[in-house]
């Protein structure tokens, strides 16, 4: 039999397959249906019932239609084929596997979860341990229809004479596939080195390094995945927690879980972890180091203790026909002897009442002595206690304090001269500064880690101000799940999370580190990254920060991914000839596809940029068929993409440097690739990154050769 008549037999086969699992799945889906219903049924009759049992049945009618809401949102997850996989065994067995397990009504298996120990040498198996398994079958579908089969043979004696073999294995023809928008999920191409730091234990921490396009993202996605379903009830009800460089990343992420039957994990940008705050703007890199170091927690705390702007500075106040006054430095040492006590300044109002009370009662008996008189100190304390003009000179003089007011005032050369004095430098002091005098200004990215270590040193307001500090704090859309959707109800500022995901981690600040930390007192960890992509240039700090951010986590392991599947070999090495005098040989991956097209460098004029940029990204719109990526230094996005603005295609994306990370197109177009190292204080480690994004083709315009 020819090879096409083969093809479309065994297509056909396993066609069959899963019409049986599609035919199975409507009908679990019709008893979770039903059972929701009759859950609702079970509340409307508890109404009728005696008070006594009503609180039983609701509690039955509460956890039936949880459960069957449970059923459907697994069965309703988005996926791109359910069926994905097929394991031929020696004992003659076959598993079919899929993204989540399928009984028929007698309860044999039609699909094993990928995630199920069963399931493992669908991705541990190979020729030199191919743990039983004769014939390992990649089955692609697109929804309920099977496209197409690849096949590797794994123990070649075993295979008997009736098996027929397709195809030439499923990476490769996966890693040719074009892009979409969204990240695919891998768990039909997962390779045995990433099996293995899938399947890793969960406490502790893990850490994944590798290079640009070993697949570092998508297999913490897919431990994630693997983790919840492994310890459901250690992980499930404190929360997955899910953190990514940008929006842009999590948005291109976004869909991977929910493919997996896993849509309650929360999903947040390093710009949203601070509950109210969206933050999306980039500061220029000097700048951005500046506000991630960990000096910046000393400043804070100064400007936190400074007096707020527009308090008052005299108290004057009659006691039995005598003025007691409290001038400048005495109310200065009044406002140091309470926040010299350490608590948070929105706790400690009736401490500064307590503190001003005394200083008064000093006051009094200094002009008592003088005039030869004596006072009942218990008692001027307890009457001016109970004045209300103390009250409100107080309330305005100790006022509610909020992390933005106190960052904005940080606007103020002089009040930030007093707060840096001895930590940072004149000329960061004036950058600083010159950052906050615009106070209409949105928040940067950076700032979103010094309002939520400004939240931690004020402490709460009393409940009645935690409104007015919501919406201080720029009131934005709620966090998004992993399917999109706003998250949860867990309360504001949630801690408690099981386990934590970090990706990018070698561009997190120290004072980044700090924030995530706080969210993740409690968890294990998964922590991604690659040393040589790193924009962050200080690594120690920011390792010192990372490291008490774990805190006491034992044990910790470490994985390195060596593989490059996303580039091809042609463009990696163009990748590696730049940041070669930045990174050390066996930090960088081995590309494993070569496709014979070398990358096209363009070098042009400086007004012959645009045009070359829109030709070029014509060029490569026309020759692939999915996205295009348009890269550039951050302060040139907007000029770009007015460049681009009449090619209206939804597969052309143009994005800064820093948004690029994580990201993969089909082809990029790079544009002035010096631009992006003097933009940076890392410079050809973020050239290096923006050359790694292309998985076919790639085109760099510039206007000079000193990136070469």
């Amino acid at each position: 039999m020819s090879e096409p008549r083969v093809r479309r037999a065994e297509i056909a086969i396993e066609q069959g397959h899963v019409d049986r699992v599609y035919a199975r799945l409507a009908e679990l889906r019709s008893q979770a249906e039903a059972m929701r219903a009759k859950g609702y049924e079970i509340g409307h009759g508890a109404q009728r019932e005696a008070v006594f049992e009503q609180a039983s049945m609701l509690f039955e009618r509460d956890m039936m239609v949880f459960h069957a809401n449970q059923t459907l949102q697994t069965l309703d997850a988005e996926y791109e084929g359910l069926v994905f996989g097929r394991l031929d065994q020696t004992s003659g067995e076959k598993i079919y596997v899929g993204r989540l397990g399928i009984r028929d009504a007698e309860f044999d298996n039609l699909v094993t979860d990928w995630r199920a120990p069963a399931a493992a040498a669908f991705y541990q198996a190979t020729a030199e341990e191919p743990m039983d398994v004769v014939r390992r079958r990649v089955i692609r579908c697109s929804g309920q229809n099977v496209l197409d089969v690849d096949d590797d043979v794994l123990i070649a004696d075993a295979v008997p004479d009736d098996m027929r073999i397709v195809g030439e294995g499923a990476l490769m023809a996966a890693l040719g596939r074009s892009r979409g928008e969204k990240m695919r999920d891998i768990v039909a191409t997962i390779q045995r080195e990433q099996d293995e730091v899938i399947r890793a234990p969960w406490r502790g921490v893990t850490e994944i390094t590798g290079g640009p396009g070993t697949g570092k993202t998508a297999v913490a996605l897919h431990r994630a995945a693997y983790l919840l379903y492994r310890y459901r009830r250690q992980l499930g009800g404190a929360g997955v927690f899910v953190l990514g460089p940008s929006g842009v990343f999590t948005s291109y992420i976004s869909r991977v879980l929910p493919s997996m039957g896993e849509t309650n994990v929360e999903l947040r940008a390093l710009g949203e972890v601070l509950d109210g705050i969206v933050a999306t703007r980039q500061d220029p890199a000097k700048l951005a180091a500046i506000k991630g170091s960990l000096r910046m927690r000393r400043v804070l705390t100064r400007a936190m203790r400074d007096a707020p702007p527009g308090v008052p500075d005299e108290m004057r106040i009659v006691y039995r026909g005598e003025v007691l006054k409290l001038r400048g430095k005495e109310l200065d040492k009044v406002r140091r002897k309470v926040h010299g006590h350490g608590g948070p300044p929105n706790r400690s109002r009736v401490r500064a009442a307590e503190t001003l009370l005394e200083a008064l009662a000093d006051k009094a008996e200094e002009n008592a002595r003088a005039d030869g008189r004596t006072i009942d100190r218990a008692e001027l304390i307890t009457d001016l206690g109970e004045r209300i003009d103390f009250h409100r000179f107080l309330v305005v003089w100790w006022p509610i304090l909020y992390p933005g007011e106190i960052l904005r005032s940080l606007g103020d050369p002089a009040r930030l001269t007093r707060a840096g004095k001895g930590v940072l430098s004149r000329e960061e002091i004036d950058l600083l500064a010159a950052g906050y005098a615009d106070r209409e200004q949105e928040w940067s990215v950076a700032d979103v880690a010094l309002l939520d270590e400004l939240r931690v040193l004020i402490g709460q307001p009393p409940k009645r101000r935690r409104r007015a500090q919501q919406l201080e704090l720029d009131a934005a859309p709620p966090a998004r799940g992993s399917d999109g959707s706003p998250t949860t109800h867990r309360p504001e500022h949630y801690d408690e999370y099981s386990h934590i995901v970090v990706d990018e981690s070698q561009d997190l600040s120290p004072m980044q580190w700090r924030m995530i930390g706080r969210r993740g007192k409690y968890a294990s960890w998964t922590v991604v990254g690659d040393p040589v992509q790193s924009s962050w240039p200080d690594p120690d700090e920011a390792a010192q920060a990372r490291d008490h951010a774990f805190g006491v986590r034992t044990p910790r392991r470490r994985y390195t991914l060596r593989t490059n599947y996303r580039n091809s070999a042609e463009i990696f090495d163009l990748a590696a000839r730049v940041v070669a005098g930045h990174a050390k040989e066996d930090e960088l991956p081995k590309a494993v596809r070569a496709t014979g097209l070398e990358p096209d460098v363009r070098i042009v004029d400086k007004p012959g940029v645009e045009g070359s940029v829109q030709a070029a990204a014509k060029d490569l719109m026309d020759s692939v068929e999915g996205t295009v990526g348009v890269i550039c230094a951050m302060d040139r996005v907007p000029e770009v993409r007015s460049w681009l603005q009449g090619r209206a295609d939804e597969r052309l994306k143009v994005v800064g440097s820093l948004d690029s990370k994580g990201l993969e197109y089909d082809a990029v177009v790079l544009v002035e690739p010096t631009e992006l190292i003097t933009e940076s204080t890392t410079g050809r480690r973020v050239l290096y990154v923006a050359l790694t994004r292309a998985t076919q083709q790639l085109t760099v315009v510039a206007s000079d050769r000193e990136w070469l």
